[in-house]
């Protein structure tokens, strides 16, 4: 049993429940960075309560950042909070770029100063690949991003290689492809289709809007990639990974098995939306994630199917179950 210290940022999203979880069974004490809000939102780790103390921090605010390094005294960082959702970089692109790039800066230097033997895990994104140059996509593979998200994302990757060959930090970057649960927020596609599919099941709603139905995705599931994350701080040479499944399934897949996992057809709800189309589309993201595999022993045990399944149940469940849910 380890008596090993971890700070998580982000630790209240979809990535930072699960790694809370981990981290736990492994004995770690888990403190998680959240931020100072009036409408603070905690419900996935909720669970959690008691087992994980939770610092005040922003990524915006350097001061913060140094403090809470100071009081956790980690032997780990997981640097997991970002603004992460790609069409709302189209939207807030500045405020994107200061949390998503110059935050992982800040929490760098916060390191830096505070707990300089400390290891770091920064969160890097398959949409640095963007406007793909080879497919699979690898550790080698050219960048090239086509959101503002993107492009911060290729900022904090290369900032966390600088100060690792710069300052001589174990830092890691893993390369995500899209990862998906119960716990993904509503904004994001494969949890906007699981959950109107329960609502459509339950007779709540009637249609679902989506945009490209064509747009291929690699997609695993989150419990799945917060194990690699900590296996890379495991490893006494720091390197950046490719985590990824290595299948590509499109919008309209997820929606085949949502629906059909609900005894629906898909055809008769899901209604295409212009409006949902991005101005710059990735159309073809697939990880190659043999590195991981070889050097990590890392491997997905979730399949897609499974997963969307996983995802249908608990919206089903979680939407009958509740007092009142009837908009």
């Amino acid at each position: 049993m380890t008596h090993k210290r971890a700070l998580v940022t982000g630790v209240s999203g979809q990535d930072g429940s699960y790694l809370a979880e981990l981290l736990l069974e492994r004995g770690y004490k888990v403190f998680g960075l959240v931020r100072r809000s009036s409408n603070e939102r905690l419900e996935r780790i909720a669970h959690l309560e008691g087992r994980v103390e939770l610092l005040r921090g922003d990524l915006l605010d350097q001061t913060s950042l140094s403090r809470a390094v100071a009081e956790a005294a980690p032997d780990e960082i997981y640097n997991l909070a970002a603004q992460s959702f790609v069409p709302t970089s189209w939207q807030e692109p500045v405020l994107t770029a200061e949390f998503t790039a110059l935050g992982v800066t800040r929490l760098l230097e916060a390191l830096r100063q505070s707990a300089p033997r400390a290891r770091f895990y920064q969160a890097s994104s398959s949409e640095i690949f963007g406007k793909v140059q080879q497919s699979p996509q690898n550790e080698r593979t050219p960048f090239w991003p086509r959101s503002p998200y993107g492009v911060a994302k290729l900022y904090a990757h290369w900032i966390t290689v600088n100060y690792r060959e710069s300052y001589g930090i174990h830092a890691c970057c893993g390369i995500l492809f899209n990862h998906e649960s119960p716990r993904r927020g509503l904004e994001f596609v494969t949890r906007k289709i699981t959950r109107e599919a329960a609502r459509i099941k339950l007779g709540q709603a009637r249609e679902l809007r989506l945009g490209n139905l064509e747009a291929r995705r690699d997609w695993g599931f989150a419990g799945d990639f917060v194990r690699a994350m900590w296996l890379m701080l495991q490893r006494e040479t720091p390197e950046d990974y490719v985590i990824a499944t290595g299948e590509m399934h499109s919008v309209r897949e997820v929606c085949e098995v949502a629906f059909g996992e609900l005894g629906l057809d898909w055809r008769e709800h899901v209604v295409h939306d212009a409006r949902f189309v991005r101005p710059a589309e990735v159309d073809r993201l697939v990880g190659d994630a043999s590195k991981a595999r070889a050097e990590l022993g890392w491997k997905p045990e979730v399949d897609f199917v499974g997963l969307i399944r996983m995802m249908v149940r608990a919206d089903l469940e979680a939407l009958s179950s509740a007092p009142s849910a009837t908009s």
